[in-house]
């Protein structure tokens, strides 16, 4: 028996920015994702999916490491992953599987990224940024030793045909390799979802989402969901020629195959930009898994967090999984196999708006905010104060902040413990919440909300 046959090859495609109800299996009426909710029928659907940081660079560092970003000290864009810091680059090779990275990295800050930042990635064609050094019709990466590499077509099929090609190349033996696309993200200098040519008139003005509805003239989903909808749409067919590919190479059986999101897009509704803020249109994600130990795992309502991939992954490759981990595999859910309760909180952290937590439960949304810690250089507090509250429910998109009223100071308290003990267990201090103003039904109650302009402190 060869080594490839006795051990799964591992393909994660992640992307940027995209909302789980940009895909079919969650109600999304444009058809937009086929082969993802393909892969969600015939393998795990991890229905209630959550980032645990809504920023690039924070959820990127705790899908490599399965730690939270405050724990890997990434707990804004502006930070580095330390090299001493183990991720599934490591893992996995030191386990004699050959690894390679494609597409965006945003853990680093230098470009290209120097080979001591490329954490245990044997091969290499990505860019720290993509949306700087790259646009839509002009992808370009560097290889390992550095020099730019200008790969021909639109940026995600230039990316998927990469991985084609290192999949082919590959094929014999074990191999862990991870496709980050850029997109849905928008182009950075032009504030532009950029979707190929033609796709953004298919989608214009033919669906929006209820929280992006009900937010009405606010935010930017008018002009922009259309080319955000087209680039889905692409990014759906990139995966289906990934997919056929592993079928045409005899790898489908042999290959576990994931497919998720750093976080989504809430189209500058809950603040002047696309994401950082506790509501789902920034914090749900898709969450999908396909090969060995996940076919027939079926639709898995527990909540799960993008901390959870990494030990997720090595423990369907029968690898240990490192006590440094916070995070949990799905694959004794999916086996059904004995094990301790899963968790009954999703945690959420937040930074650069605002120094913010939040949980989300089987029912509730609950976020608190630190009104006297700076966004961008303190990670931590000691003191919150309770923001938002929804039922999520009566009020899944987030529309009726409940914080404060009488009727709820029982669930309240409770969100409340729950959080300081997340606090506790994934950070390792103590922290006091302090209760929003108590109110009566019909009065008012105006949280301090995250700044309408963000910048690099």
């Amino acid at each position: 028996m060869t080594a490839s046959t006795e051990r799964p090859h591992v393909l994660v495609v992640f992307t940027d920015q995209q909302r789980w109800d940009s895909t079919g299996v969650h109600g999304n009426p444009l058809e937009l994702t086929p082969n993802f909710d393909r892969v969600a029928a015939a393998g795990t659907h991890a229905f209630n999916a959550y980032t645990c940081q809504p920023v690039c660079l924070p959820a990127r560092s705790s899908v490599q490491t399965g730690r939270f970003a405050t724990e890997t000290g990434c707990f804004t864009n502006g930070g580095c992953l330390r090299p001493d810091e183990k991720t599934l680059g490591h893992w996995f090779r030191e386990a004699g599987y050959r690894t390679g990275y494609i597409g965006k990295w945003h853990l680093c800050r230098e470009d290209p990224v120097p080979p001591a930042c490329r954490s245990g990635y044997d091969d290499w064609l990505g860019s720290n940024v993509l949306e700087f050094s790259s646009d839509a019709y002009r992808a370009v990466t560097y290889d390992g030793d550095g020099r730019p590499v200008h790969l021909p077509g639109y940026r995600v099929d230039a990316l998927t045909d990469a991985a084609i090609r290192y999949v082919d190349a590959h094929r014999r033996e074990p191999f862990f390799l991870m496709l980050s696309l850029l997109e849905p993200h928008h182009q950075n200098h032009r504030d532009e979802y950029a979707a190929p040519e033609g796709y953004r008139e298919r989608y214009t003005g033919r669906w929006t989402p209820p929280d992006l509805a009900a937010a009405g003239a606010a935010g930017s989903a008018a002009w922009q969901l259309g080319g955000y909808w087209g680039i889905v749409k692409r990014i759906d067919e990139a995966f289906g020629r990934l997919l056929d590919a592993l079928r045409s190479l005899d790898l489908s059986e042999r290959t576990i195959v994931l497919f998720t999101a750093d976080h989504g897009n809430h189209f500058k509704t809950r603040n002047g930009e696309y994401k950082r803020s506790c509501h789902d249109g920034c914090t749900r994600i898709p969450f999908a898994l396909a090969g060995p130990g996940f076919r027939g795992g079926g639709r898995r309502t527990e909540l799960v967090s993008l901390v959870d991939v990494a030990p997720t992954l090595l423990d369907a490759c029968g690898l240990p999984v490192p006590p440094t981990v916070q995070g949990r595999s799905l694959l004794p859910l999916v086996q059904r196999r004995p094990a301790a309760p899963w968790r009954e909180e999703a945690f959420i952290q937040i930074s650069e708006t605002q120094v913010g937590r939040a949980i989300r439960t089987a029912r509730w949304k609950y976020a608190v905010h630190a009104p006297d810690r700076h966004p961008w250089k303190d990670a931590f507090a000691e003191r919150y104060v309770e923001q938002f509250l929804y039922d999520m429910e009566a009020d899944p998109y987030e529309q009726h902040n409940l914080a404060g009223l009488e009727t709820l100071a029982d669930v309240s308290a409770d969100l409340r413990a729950r959080l300081v003990r997340c606090i506790r267990e994934f950070e390792g201090r103590d922290a006091a919440v302090e209760p929003a103003p108590a109110r009566k039904a019909g009065q008012s109650y105006s949280p301090r909300c995250a700044p309408d302009a963000l910048a690099y402190p």
